[in-house]
């Protein structure tokens, strides 16, 4: 067998690093492992053993979701899909808050004094969880879906106006320029050289988080927002194993519909 060749000597080592160049990753990376070292305690990591020595217990609970009833099967399906919708609801009225949101918090379309305070309001909706605010509409309109819908629309709304504000910050100025030079005002150059450039993206951030909020909208069901969420809390809470399965599996296969076509949508896009 023939040796291997040499290497060339015009071929450049590889790039080198110094220690002053390196020394801020290690310490990112220093102060990681410092914080996961100082909640190792006090997230009980130490009961990991626990998983292997009370394992009995874990399998006669396996054991009896092994054992699916999907006698009320109708009843699972209604109430899924009844989640989807909430989801469906939800995710449009988000998208409509984050659009005019996504440009006010975006530094290359907006001025300094309405991008700051557009972007503390974004974060402070996008901090507050979808229980809290499924719970503030329940008192305002009563135990139902609708409370479930506004819940996601204003998280959801936040989170997006977040990603949309981001992606118009990364366009390429050229269109924009472009529809300048004609004379347009600052809508059109909005409407003509922005948002062409970010509907995709756009559009593919919205889908997503259709998906996300398909399974927000199960644990909204722990508050009464309707669903099949509150099927499932109401079965867990009557320690139904056999329902319960049936349920679970009822959301798994719901969930995984929603995602392959969430991506077979999101593949033409690109």
């Amino acid at each position: 067998m023939s040796a291997a060749p040499a290497l060339s000597a015009d071929v450049p080592a590889p790039p080198s690093r110094s220690m002053a160049q390196r020394a801020p990753d290690l310490l990112v990376w220093g102060a990681v492992l410092v914080l996961l070292l100082v909640a190792f305690k006090p997230v009980e990591m130490d009961h990991f053993a626990k998983l292997f020595t009370n394992s009995e217990n874990m399998r006669q609970y396996g054991a009896e979701l092994l054992k699916p009833d999907f006698t009320d099967w109708r009843l699972y399906v209604d109430k899924m899909w009844l989640t989807v919708q909430i989801a469906m609801w939800g995710t449009f009225l988000a998208v409509i808050i984050a659009v005019p949101f996504g440009l006010a918090c975006a530094k290359n379309v907006s001025p300094a004094w309405i991008q700051q305070p557009m972007r503390l309001l974004m974060n402070l909706l996008r901090s507050i969880p979808d229980l809290v605010l499924g719970t503030l509409f329940l008192v305002a309109v009563g135990l139902g879906p609708f409370a479930g819908v506004m819940a996601l629309a204003i998280n959801t709304g936040a989170v997006l106006a977040k990603l949309f504000s981001e992606a118009v910050e990364s366009i390429d100025k050229g269109p924009v320029e472009g529809v300048r030079a004609t004379g347009a005002n600052r809508l059109h150059e909005i409407v003509w050289g922005v948002i062409p450039q970010v509907a995709p993206h756009w559009t593919s951030y919205a889908l997503y988080r259709f998906e996300s909020n398909s399974r927000s909208a199960t644990v909204l069901g722990l508050i009464g927002a309707g669903g099949i969420g509150q099927l499932l809390f109401e079965t867990m809470n009557a320690f139904d194993y056999h329902r319960l399965s049936a349920i679970v599996i009822v959301i798994i296969v719901a969930v995984t519909l929603i995602d392959l076509l969430s991506q077979a949508m999101r593949s033409r896009l690109m």
